[in-house]
Protein backbone atom coordinates (compact mmCIF):
# COMPACT_ATOMS: atom_id res chain seq x y z
CA UNK A 1 0.00 0.00 0.00
CA UNK A 2 1.27 3.69 -0.89
CA UNK A 3 1.73 5.86 1.69
CA UNK A 4 0.60 9.31 1.41
CA UNK A 5 3.30 11.59 1.77
CA UNK A 6 3.65 14.26 4.46
CA UNK A 7 4.00 17.42 2.08
CA UNK A 8 0.51 15.98 0.45
CA UNK A 9 -1.24 15.53 3.84
CA UNK A 10 -0.45 18.95 4.81
CA UNK A 11 -1.06 20.41 1.74
CA UNK A 12 -4.83 18.69 2.11
CA UNK A 13 -5.03 20.21 6.21
CA UNK A 14 -4.45 23.45 4.56
CA UNK A 15 -6.93 23.59 1.97
CA UNK A 16 -9.43 21.99 4.70
CA UNK A 17 -8.27 25.26 6.62
CA UNK A 18 -8.79 27.42 3.70
CA UNK A 19 -5.63 28.81 3.31
CA UNK A 20 -4.50 28.24 -0.29
CA UNK A 21 -1.82 30.12 -0.43
CA UNK A 22 -0.05 28.17 2.33
CA UNK A 23 -1.05 25.41 0.22
CA UNK A 24 0.63 26.45 -2.40
CA UNK A 25 4.12 27.84 -0.68
CA UNK A 26 4.88 26.06 2.01
CA UNK A 27 6.93 23.93 0.30
CA UNK A 28 8.64 26.62 -1.31
CA UNK A 29 8.84 28.27 1.84
CA UNK A 30 10.51 25.31 3.71
CA UNK A 31 13.18 24.88 1.10
CA UNK A 32 14.26 28.93 1.16
CA UNK A 33 13.93 29.04 5.18
CA UNK A 34 16.51 25.91 4.66
CA UNK A 35 19.25 27.55 2.48
CA UNK A 36 18.75 30.74 4.38
CA UNK A 37 18.75 29.38 8.13
CA UNK A 38 15.36 30.62 8.94
CA UNK A 39 13.45 29.53 12.29
CA UNK A 40 10.29 27.85 12.42
CA UNK A 41 8.88 30.88 13.23
CA UNK A 42 10.50 33.06 10.45
CA UNK A 43 9.17 30.41 8.23
CA UNK A 44 5.74 30.47 9.55
CA UNK A 45 5.42 34.61 9.84
CA UNK A 46 6.33 34.04 5.77
CA UNK A 47 3.50 31.99 4.64
CA UNK A 48 1.52 34.10 6.90
CA UNK A 49 2.51 37.37 5.38
CA UNK A 50 2.19 35.76 1.58
CA UNK A 51 -1.70 34.63 2.40
CA UNK A 52 -2.52 37.40 4.31
CA UNK A 53 -1.62 39.55 1.06
CA UNK A 54 -2.91 36.89 -1.68
CA UNK A 55 -6.25 37.43 0.30
CA UNK A 56 -5.99 41.26 0.21
CA UNK A 57 -5.27 40.90 -3.84
CA UNK A 58 -8.50 38.59 -4.33
CA UNK A 59 -10.42 40.87 -2.06
CA UNK A 60 -9.50 43.94 -4.29
CA UNK A 61 -10.18 41.43 -7.54
CA UNK A 62 -13.84 41.10 -6.25
CA UNK A 63 -14.41 44.83 -5.57
CA UNK A 64 -13.21 46.29 -8.69
CA UNK A 65 -15.70 43.75 -10.24
CA UNK A 66 -18.10 44.87 -8.00
CA UNK A 67 -17.54 48.25 -8.24
CA UNK A 68 -18.41 48.91 -12.22
CA UNK A 69 -15.86 51.44 -12.42
CA UNK A 70 -14.26 52.66 -15.75
CA UNK A 71 -11.14 50.94 -16.24
CA UNK A 72 -9.27 53.63 -17.72
CA UNK A 73 -10.50 56.00 -15.71
CA UNK A 74 -7.54 55.87 -12.84
CA UNK A 75 -5.38 58.08 -10.83
CA UNK A 76 -2.44 57.44 -13.53
CA UNK A 77 -4.28 58.87 -16.33
CA UNK A 78 -5.91 62.32 -14.36
CA UNK A 79 -4.81 65.24 -15.87
CA UNK A 80 -5.42 68.01 -12.82
CA UNK A 81 -2.75 70.45 -13.78
CA UNK A 82 -6.10 73.13 -15.19
CA UNK A 83 -7.74 72.65 -12.16
CA UNK A 84 -8.02 75.33 -9.82
CA UNK A 85 -4.70 74.46 -6.50
CA UNK A 86 -7.59 73.86 -3.79
CA UNK A 87 -9.20 71.14 -6.15
CA UNK A 88 -5.63 69.04 -6.58
CA UNK A 89 -4.72 69.86 -2.90
CA UNK A 90 -8.07 67.70 -2.17
CA UNK A 91 -7.65 64.60 -3.93
CA UNK A 92 -4.93 63.01 -1.77
CA UNK A 93 -7.25 63.35 1.20
CA UNK A 94 -10.26 62.23 -0.66
CA UNK A 95 -8.20 58.85 -1.94
CA UNK A 96 -7.37 58.33 1.37
CA UNK A 97 -11.04 57.23 2.13
CA UNK A 98 -11.00 59.27 5.77
CA UNK A 99 -14.20 60.77 4.61
CA UNK A 100 -16.07 57.64 4.14
CA UNK A 101 -15.25 57.09 8.04
CA UNK A 102 -17.34 59.97 8.09
CA UNK A 103 -20.11 59.75 5.81
CA UNK A 104 -19.24 62.48 4.43
CA UNK A 105 -20.45 63.25 0.69
CA UNK A 106 -18.08 64.64 -2.53
CA UNK A 107 -19.99 66.82 -4.90
CA UNK A 108 -18.29 67.46 -8.04
CA UNK A 109 -19.70 70.68 -10.21
CA UNK A 110 -18.29 71.56 -13.70
CA UNK A 111 -19.31 72.22 -17.19
CA UNK A 112 -19.17 69.39 -19.77
CA UNK A 113 -15.59 67.86 -20.65
CA UNK A 114 -13.73 69.28 -17.42
CA UNK A 115 -13.45 65.90 -15.91
CA UNK A 116 -15.57 65.26 -13.28
CA UNK A 117 -16.20 61.59 -14.11
CA UNK A 118 -12.68 60.99 -14.30
CA UNK A 119 -12.06 62.62 -11.00
CA UNK A 120 -14.58 60.34 -9.10
CA UNK A 121 -13.86 57.21 -10.54
CA UNK A 122 -9.91 57.65 -10.42
CA UNK A 123 -10.54 58.25 -6.27
CA UNK A 124 -13.01 55.56 -6.85
CA UNK A 125 -10.37 53.30 -7.88
CA UNK A 126 -7.98 54.25 -4.58
CA UNK A 127 -10.60 53.43 -2.48
CA UNK A 128 -11.26 50.06 -4.24
CA UNK A 129 -7.12 49.80 -3.18
CA UNK A 130 -7.70 50.30 -0.07
CA UNK A 131 -10.10 47.02 0.38
CA UNK A 132 -13.17 49.86 0.72
CA UNK A 133 -16.57 48.93 -2.00
CA UNK A 134 -17.20 51.43 -4.10
CA UNK A 135 -20.18 51.69 -6.82
CA UNK A 136 -19.92 53.69 -9.80
CA UNK A 137 -23.51 54.07 -11.88
CA UNK A 138 -24.70 56.58 -13.98
CA UNK A 139 -28.07 58.74 -12.01
CA UNK A 140 -30.15 57.43 -14.60
CA UNK A 141 -29.35 53.81 -14.36
CA UNK A 142 -29.55 53.89 -10.59
CA UNK A 143 -32.98 55.70 -11.20
CA UNK A 144 -34.28 52.66 -13.56
CA UNK A 145 -33.08 50.12 -11.28
CA UNK A 146 -34.78 51.87 -7.75
CA UNK A 147 -37.63 52.32 -10.02
CA UNK A 148 -37.99 48.66 -10.84
CA UNK A 149 -37.49 47.38 -7.26
CA UNK A 150 -40.42 49.67 -6.30
CA UNK A 151 -42.21 48.47 -8.97
CA UNK A 152 -41.61 44.92 -7.69
CA UNK A 153 -42.13 45.72 -4.06
CA UNK A 154 -38.56 44.96 -3.18
CA UNK A 155 -36.97 48.80 -3.14
CA UNK A 156 -35.97 48.46 0.64
CA UNK A 157 -34.28 45.12 -0.40
CA UNK A 158 -32.63 47.22 -3.40
CA UNK A 159 -31.06 49.86 -0.94
CA UNK A 160 -30.02 47.20 1.40
CA UNK A 161 -27.66 46.14 -1.41
CA UNK A 162 -26.84 49.55 -2.11
CA UNK A 163 -25.77 50.01 1.92
CA UNK A 164 -23.17 47.21 1.34
CA UNK A 165 -20.95 49.79 -0.56
CA UNK A 166 -19.45 53.04 1.52
CA UNK A 167 -19.76 55.00 -1.33
CA UNK A 168 -21.73 55.03 -4.58
CA UNK A 169 -21.16 57.09 -7.46
CA UNK A 170 -23.85 58.66 -9.24
CA UNK A 171 -22.34 60.37 -12.43
CA UNK A 172 -24.22 63.29 -14.56
CA UNK A 173 -27.23 63.91 -12.02
CA UNK A 174 -27.41 66.94 -14.02
CA UNK A 175 -28.83 65.15 -17.39
CA UNK A 176 -31.74 63.34 -15.24
CA UNK A 177 -34.83 64.96 -16.19
CA UNK A 178 -37.02 63.25 -13.45
CA UNK A 179 -40.50 62.21 -13.63
CA UNK A 180 -42.34 62.31 -10.32
CA UNK A 181 -41.90 58.46 -9.70
CA UNK A 182 -38.53 59.08 -10.71
CA UNK A 183 -37.75 61.90 -8.92
CA UNK A 184 -39.08 60.14 -5.43
CA UNK A 185 -36.84 57.09 -5.65
CA UNK A 186 -33.52 59.14 -5.68
CA UNK A 187 -34.78 61.28 -3.31
CA UNK A 188 -35.37 57.97 -1.11
CA UNK A 189 -31.85 57.15 -2.05
CA UNK A 190 -30.39 60.06 -0.64
CA UNK A 191 -32.05 60.05 2.64
CA UNK A 192 -31.37 56.29 3.38
CA UNK A 193 -27.79 57.06 3.04
CA UNK A 194 -27.63 60.36 4.78
CA UNK A 195 -25.30 60.56 7.83
CA UNK A 196 -24.68 56.50 7.42
CA UNK A 197 -22.90 56.09 3.73
CA UNK A 198 -21.22 58.46 1.65
CA UNK A 199 -22.48 59.52 -2.25
CA UNK A 200 -20.00 60.96 -4.61
CA UNK A 201 -22.18 62.97 -7.30
CA UNK A 202 -20.87 64.86 -10.38
CA UNK A 203 -23.49 67.41 -11.88
CA UNK A 204 -23.12 70.20 -14.78
CA UNK A 205 -26.07 71.79 -13.06
CA UNK A 206 -25.49 74.38 -9.82
CA UNK A 207 -27.98 74.18 -6.91
CA UNK A 208 -30.24 76.72 -7.96
CA UNK A 209 -31.06 74.67 -11.27
CA UNK A 210 -31.68 71.03 -9.27
CA UNK A 211 -35.35 72.01 -9.89
CA UNK A 212 -35.07 70.39 -13.18
CA UNK A 213 -34.19 67.71 -11.73
CA UNK A 214 -36.48 67.37 -8.47
CA UNK A 215 -39.11 69.33 -10.04
CA UNK A 216 -40.70 70.38 -6.35
CA UNK A 217 -39.22 73.49 -4.72
CA UNK A 218 -39.10 71.47 -1.06
CA UNK A 219 -38.14 68.10 -2.71
CA UNK A 220 -35.04 70.08 -4.00
CA UNK A 221 -34.16 72.13 -1.10
CA UNK A 222 -34.74 68.76 1.13
CA UNK A 223 -32.65 67.08 -1.28
CA UNK A 224 -29.78 69.80 -1.54
CA UNK A 225 -29.90 69.81 2.66
CA UNK A 226 -28.87 66.54 2.81
CA UNK A 227 -26.37 66.14 0.42
CA UNK A 228 -24.38 69.07 1.57
CA UNK A 229 -24.82 69.00 5.45
CA UNK A 230 -21.19 66.51 5.35
CA UNK A 231 -19.68 66.84 2.37
CA UNK A 232 -16.88 68.03 0.29
CA UNK A 233 -17.32 70.52 -2.84
CA UNK A 234 -15.18 70.44 -5.86
CA UNK A 235 -15.71 73.00 -8.82
CA UNK A 236 -13.83 72.09 -11.84
CA UNK A 237 -13.19 75.42 -13.34
CA UNK A 238 -11.42 75.35 -16.82
CA UNK A 239 -12.19 77.26 -20.02
CA UNK A 240 -11.93 74.67 -21.95
CA UNK A 241 -13.02 70.63 -22.09
CA UNK A 242 -10.51 68.08 -22.18
CA UNK A 243 -12.59 66.85 -24.91
CA UNK A 244 -12.02 69.88 -27.46
CA UNK A 245 -8.16 70.03 -26.02
CA UNK A 246 -7.30 66.45 -27.69
CA UNK A 247 -9.41 67.22 -30.63
CA UNK A 248 -6.62 69.99 -31.23
CA UNK A 249 -3.71 68.36 -29.93
CA UNK A 250 -4.51 65.29 -32.39
CA UNK A 251 -5.97 67.78 -35.82
CA UNK A 252 -3.00 69.94 -36.05
CA UNK A 253 -3.93 70.37 -39.37
CA UNK A 254 -7.17 72.22 -38.67
CA UNK A 255 -7.57 75.44 -39.87
CA UNK A 256 -7.78 78.58 -37.13
CA UNK A 257 -11.47 79.07 -38.16
CA UNK A 258 -12.18 75.29 -37.09
CA UNK A 259 -10.09 76.01 -34.21
CA UNK A 260 -11.96 78.74 -33.70
CA UNK A 261 -15.28 77.33 -33.52
CA UNK A 262 -14.49 73.99 -31.48
CA UNK A 263 -12.94 76.87 -28.59
CA UNK A 264 -16.16 78.70 -29.00
CA UNK A 265 -18.31 75.37 -28.66
CA UNK A 266 -16.70 74.23 -25.50
CA UNK A 267 -17.13 76.80 -23.64
CA UNK A 268 -20.41 78.60 -25.08
CA UNK A 269 -22.85 76.59 -21.89
CA UNK A 270 -20.99 78.28 -19.15
CA UNK A 271 -23.17 81.34 -18.12
CA UNK A 272 -26.10 78.41 -18.36
CA UNK A 273 -23.85 76.15 -16.28
CA UNK A 274 -21.84 77.79 -13.77
CA UNK A 275 -23.99 79.87 -12.73
CA UNK A 276 -23.21 80.37 -8.59
CA UNK A 277 -25.09 81.00 -5.90
CA UNK A 278 -25.22 83.62 -3.18
CA UNK A 279 -21.45 83.88 -1.76
CA UNK A 280 -19.93 83.18 -4.98
CA UNK A 281 -19.61 79.34 -3.56
CA UNK A 282 -22.18 76.60 -5.21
Amino acid sequence: MTRESPHHGLAMMLRTLKLPTFAAMHEQVALRGDREGWTLGQSLRHLCELEIEERRMRKIERLLKASELPPDKTLATLDTRRWPTKVQRQIPALCSGEFLDRADNVLVFGLPGRGKTHLCAAIGHELVRKGRPVYFTSTAMLVQRLLRAKRDLVLERELDRLDAFDAVILDDIGYVQQERDEMEVLFTFFAARYERKSVMITSNLVFSQWDRIFKDPMTTAAAIDRLVHHSVILELASKRSFRADVALERNDNYDDNYREALTTSSGDTEEQGTERQPGGEF
